[in-house]
């Protein structure tokens, strides 16, 4: 039951049914009916047979997958546990970022995988990665936008965000950070 515990997940179990007409407990007798056992099967029927979004699919997922199956998530254990447990150091700017984030829309959608967070919207507008030990790189998705300030430029992780801001304490999340993530976030919707 790690994953019901990390920030956010409350919210998006409160946002199910308005997003997506469903409860968590009427997504679990739908997984349970589809005797479906992979985590990747599971979310191919929730996101195509059912049009749910990746991050709550995922989310479903992850916690049916432990409550429910028995079955332990992708990779052993909580992913965002995993992607912290060598970088604790780390796990402060991580859950700065993700308040922020969080507070920006009720649409904001955490989607944790094995070695970043997405952030999104209607698409993503960043990723949360902690890339060394002593430095995670939020991505944040802001087309024609010139590098200025802390924001540098470059297609980051294959196009996936189009620039990096690099954060190695609590402290590096300041307004100017805050406020790229906003101008991100609204140019997702």
């Amino acid at each position: 039951m790690a994953y019901r515990k990390e920030p956010g997940v409350q919210t998006m179990i409160d946002n199910l049914p308005e997003k997506t007409g469903k409860s968590l407990e009427q997504w679990f007798k739908v997984l349970a009916a589809s005797k479906l056992e992979k985590h990747g099967e599971m979310m191919k029927l929730l996101k195509g047979e059912h049009g749910i979004s990746h991050g709550f699919a995922n989310m479903i997922c992850l916690i049916f997958r432990e409550e429910t199956a028995g079955t332990p998530p992708p990779g052993g254990d909580d992913l965002v546990a995993i992607q912290y447990s060598k970088k604790q150091e780390l796990k402060p700017i991580y859950d700065k970022l993700l308040a922020a984030a969080l507070k920006l829309g009720k649409d904001v959608e955490v989607a944790p995988k094995k070695n970043s967070v997405s952030l999104r919207r209607k698409k993503q507008f960043a990723l949360i990665q902690p890339t060394t030990k002593t430095r995670i790189d939020l991505g944040i998705q802001l087309k024609g936008q010139a590098p200025k300030g802390k924001l540098e430029g470059g297609e980051m992780w294959n196009g996936m965000c189009t620039h990096r801001i690099q954060l190695t304490s609590p402290k590096d999340v300041d307004a100017e950070v805050l406020e790229w993530m906003k101008k991100a976030y609204e140019a997702a919707g």
